[in-house]
């Protein structure tokens, strides 16, 4: 049995695009949460992660709280927010992870992570930062197995990059996306009840016509592209000003 889940990371593991209903986020690490609690009776869950925040803001300003909190069960997901930057290092960002989780192995707790989907089938113009994916994927299972941590290898299961699971900005999971991640963790840490099921592929989707699909791309780069970089321009992250949903462990609430 695990006592308290620590959860550190960016915006996927705060949840974004998962809403919960009270004008928040959910996400696969909340889910997670409960599937744990529910197959043990109970669990305290703590959720530092912040959108926009990168690797070594992760390891610098998340992960000491983390340790404080002595979790026997923790997540590290990073690096989205450093492979969108011009000066992305797979190894560098690779070794903040690393770091990571050697530390909170190192004091006992369960560590999980896993990589990151093909971009490309989400948002075909991402084909370019395909190559930073292969390089990140690999120094992220390289860095897991020295570490002892527990690896969820989302980059080898194309279901992970079908856009039914993700939302309209395409760099989030919707919540059908996070209740896959979700089911994925507990399937690798043997949660009574997991199975295989959330790696089968979707149904076959709907040919699209072509002009269907440029105008879903016009209304991407309008809604989604063309803010982000504005913002990045400006300096301004997502995630300024922002705090932790969920920064003190607390007993997950049972239904």
């Amino acid at each position: 049995m695990w006592r308290r889940y620590v959860a550190i990371g960016d915006s996927t593991t705060e949840g974004l695009d998962d809403p919960d209903g009270d004008g928040g986020y959910r996400g696969w690490a909340d889910r997670f949460a409960l599937a744990v609690a529910r197959a043990q009776g109970g669990l305290e869950y703590a959720n530092l992660a912040i959108r926009g925040r990168t690797a070594a803001r992760i390891r610098a300003e998340q992960l000491p709280v983390a340790l404080d909190l002595a979790p026997d069960l923790a997540t590290v997901v990073a690096g989205m927010n450093d492979m969108l930057r011009p000066s992305f290092d797979a190894a560098r960002v690779a070794a903040d992870v690393e770091a990571m989780q050697h530390a909170l192995v190192g004091q006992g707790a369960t560590v999980l992570t896993f990589t990151l989907p093909d971009p490309v089938p989400v948002m075909p113009v991402a084909r370019p930062l395909r190559g930073r994916v292969l390089a990140l994927n690999a120094a992220l299972r390289a860095a897991t197995a020295r570490t002892g941590a527990t690896l969820l290898d989302l980059g080898a299961h194309p279901v992970a990059s079908d856009p039914r699971l993700w939302s309209d900005d395409r760099l989030h999971a919707n919540s059908a996306g996070h209740e896959r991640i979700a089911a994925a963790l507990a399937h690798t840490v043997g949660l009574p009840g997991a199975d295989d099921g959330w790696s089968q592929p979707l149904a076959a989707a709907p040919r699209r016509h072509r002009h269907e699909a440029v105008r879903a791309e016009l209304a991407w780069v309008r809604r989604h592209l063309l803010p982000w970089l504005g913002r990045h321009l400006r300096g301004r992250s997502s995630g300024d000003d922002r705090v932790a949903k969920r920064p003190v462990p607390l007993p997950v609430d049972l239904p």
